[in-house]
């Protein structure tokens, strides 16, 4: 069991109990209670503080689930973290005038430090890390938003101290809160929950479907990752229902139903007091009667509450996302504070909460009114500082449109039951004024059990006090298509977007010009660069042409001392044969006219004795392919081959070849008529111009063949 610390001067609080409508103050001292995380055993409580020695209030109310409320899913992974929850209390309270249980509501303030900092390090510390809770229990949660501020003080000088065995400023901290709670007003709920100005200004039109979605009492189930923002989003819904936070005795549990058995309906009504005004219109409904859960923490280990037969209706925070998953099980309407969606999965309250004509102009001039009257740097003010859009205009605006509503219904009901008498229908109401509340959303109130306690408890000329109208009735207007265009518009975020947009268009515009310029400039590069290529080829030709020139020049020179013949590439294989041939005919030939020549010294050159009937002319020697058309056909005509070939042969024999071939000219044969011997002519004379040369033999192909060729 938990060590205990006896009650000082907040002990026991004795608060006399209100008439009327179960708003009794019970008597309950506020208690303090450490919890920390164990590495073994999780989650546990330490010590308490503000009881009697001996007692220990977990163990006597069955608060087995306190130290998971305390330490929020999630709440390591931040500095500090507050969590919100409610409790279902067995004791009876002396001097409450109760005897069955009732709810307590809780505070917590989660912090960590590093173990390594601690002056004297208990042996049970083996984690880096050490997160303990400093928790507040009271019998309201008026003054939560008192406590909060000083509980976070107080945990953060305790956590400063580096020794957690020092509670004195605990002890002292839990003595001071009765007197806080004395002293504070009646009306503190107003101080509770998020500002009302960011809930609109978050949420929009979409707070009217919250707020009306909360009168149908569906399962209702907030999701958000940071712990004190999705339990005071829940805290500001419902304090929009004036009284409701003063009215919680039933939220803890769905068994609870102390606040029907003790509903008087009220008889009288003074009209100057705003409370007696409420009271008698029926003010507040009753969320969370029987059947019906408030957890604005709710961990995982009261999912088997939330999945009871009995229970209807709740509204119930989680910081864990498994429940995402198990939404359709466990809501008919999530919403999501880290995404701000709300999905509606229940077909039927989908069509309920669709907003009328009038709800529309009336949430909308709401919005419009914050908005105008926004100020960043202090968001629950308006910039003005005065009342328009502040949270007293915001809470009163939602109290004229539930009295409004309230008055609007009564009245439909009051024309059901009086159809036949036309003397009963009020001369300034013109139909039926809770058609501009949405009539499917009526018809679905109707059928709740909070209006069951309404309609059991409040007069049924309610209207007589309230004038039953739409504090926005009337139909569609170009005023409020051109509201909703502008609002959409400003929704839409155009203004940003077409600035977002305009940026990003001149920084690509930007880039592509550079590109499109660096792309010019290459290409631009790329061209020179082929001009210069082709003007450097250009002169290379033009070089290889002049040279070429020059060359065709002297060749054309050569070729016109040679008879203009045109150049033509050497066919050294050709030319080698056609010497090789040459050489082996004129071998042959020298050796035929070797021959002749012996013959005629033997003869003497014709002296004496009758001529030889042999011919004087040398043996004929052709080729064999020569062709008979290439011999010559008169003397004059074989003197020139044979004068050509003397010379090539010349030019290419061997010395004794051209000895040979000189005395062939001297012997050469006479022509017709003149002697044939001439003893007296020496080889020179016989090898002047003036003699005649014989007949040259036909010498067809070879050199001779070729020159004739030419």
């Amino acid at each position: 069991m938990a060590s205990t610390e006896p009650a000082g001067s907040g002990g026991e609080v004795e608060v006399e109990a209100l008439g009327g409508g179960g708003r009794a103050q019970r008597g309950f001292p506020p208690l303090v209670t450490i919890i920390g995380f164990h590495h073994a055993r999780g989650p546990e409580i330490e010590r308490w503080f503000g009881v009697e020695d001996g007692h220990d209030p977990s163990e006597e109310n069955d608060w087995g689930l306190l130290p998971f409320m305390a330490l929020a899913d999630g709440a390591h992974a931040s500095t500090e973290d507050f969590s919100y929850f409610t409790l279902r209390q067995e004791r009876t309270v002396k001097g409450s005038g109760r005897e069955g249980p009732t709810s307590v509501f809780g505070i917590s303030c989660t912090r960590q430090m590093d173990a390594n900092d601690l002056i004297d390090r208990p042996a049970d510390v083996t984690r880096s890390t050490v997160q303990k809770a400093v928790v507040v229990l009271a019998d309201s949660p008026q003054a939560f938003a008192l406590i909060r501020e000083k509980l976070s003080m107080v945990t953060r000088l305790w956590f400063e101290q580096r020794d957690f065995t020092d509670l004195d400023i605990i002890k002292k901290f839990q003595e001071s809160l009765a007197k806080t709670l004395r002293e504070s007003e009646d009306d503190r709920d107003q101080y509770l929950g998020t500002s009302l100005r960011e809930l609109i200004r978050e949420f929009k039109h979409q707070t009217l479907v919250l707020f009306k979605c909360c009168l149908l009492q569906p399962k209702m189930l907030f999701f958000g990752s940071r712990c004190e923002r999705l339990c005071m989003m829940q805290f500001a819904l419902i304090s929009l229902i004036p009284g409701l936070i003063r009215s919680l005795q039933d939220c803890a549990d769905p068994e609870l139903d102390a606040y029907q058995k003790g509903l008087v309906k009220p008889t009288s009504l003074r009209t100057s007091d705003r409370n007696s005004l409420l009271s008698y219109m029926g003010l507040p409904l009753q969320l969370f009667g029987k059947g019906s859960l408030f957890g604005p923490y709710t961990p995982l280990q009261q999912l088997d509450i939330l999945a009871d037969d009995g229970t209807k209706s709740y509204v119930v925070g989680s910081t864990n996302s498994l429940l995402l998953q198990q939404k359709d099980r466990y809501s008919d309407i999530l919403i999501n504070l880290d995404e701000m969606s709300i999905k509606i999965s229940s077909p039927s309250l989908r069509n309920s909460l669709a907003l009328s004509v009038a709800d529309r102009r009336w949430i909308d001039f709401l919005t419009q009114t914050v908005n105008d009257t926004w100020d960043d740097a202090n968001p629950g003010r308006p910039k003005t500082m005065g009342y328009l859009g502040s949270e007293e205009f915001i809470r009163l605006q939602f109290e004229e449109y539930l009295l409004s509503m309230i008055s609007s219904v009564k009245y439909q009901m009051y024309l059901e039951s009086n159809r036949s008498d036309p003397k009963a229908l009020l001369s300034e109401i013109d139909g039926d004024p809770s058609f501009d509340f949405h009539s499917e959303w009526v018809d679905s109130w109707k059928r709740t059990e909070n209006f069951r306690i309404f309609q059991s408890f409040t007069d049924s000329h309610l209207f007589d006090i309230v004038e039953p109208r739409h504090p926005c009735a009337g139909g569609l207007t170009m005023e409020d298509i051109q509201r909703r265009l502008t609002q959409q518009a400003a929704e839409l975020h155009l203004d940003e977007r077409f600035n977002t947009g305009r940026e990003a268009l001149n920084k690509h515009l930007a880039t592509g010009q550079k590109k499109v310029s660096s792309a010019f400039n290459n290409l631009w590069a790329d061209i020179e660069s082929m001009r210069e290529a082709q003007r450097r080829k250009q002169e290379e030709r033009q070089l290889h042409a002049g040279q070429e020139g020059t060359s065709s020049t002297t060749s054309q020179g050569a070729a016109s001392d040679h008879g203009s013949r045109p150049l033509r590439s050497p066919d050294w294989a050709g030319a080698q044969a056609s010497v090789s041939q040459a050489s082996n005919r004129a071998g042959a030939y020298l050796s035929s006219w070797t021959s002749w020549a012996g013959e005629k010294r033997r003869t003497g050159w014709g002296r004496g004795g009758p001529p030889s009937t042999t011919s004087s002319n040398p043996p004929t020697i052709r080729a064999a392919n020569a062709s008979p058309s290439l011999a010559p056909s008169s003397p004059t005509s074989s003197a020139s081959p044979f004068k050509r070939f003397s010379r090539t042969t010349t030019a290419s024999s061997s010395p004794s070849a051209q000895r040979k071939s000189e005395e062939t000219r001297i012997s050469s044969t006479p022509t017709k008529g003149e002697e044939t011997e001439k003893p007296s002519e020496s080889p020179s004379t016989a090898s002047g111009g003036d003699m005649k040369s014989p007949r040259s033999p036909e010498i067809e192909g070879g050199i001779v063949a070729e020159d004739k060729g030419k």
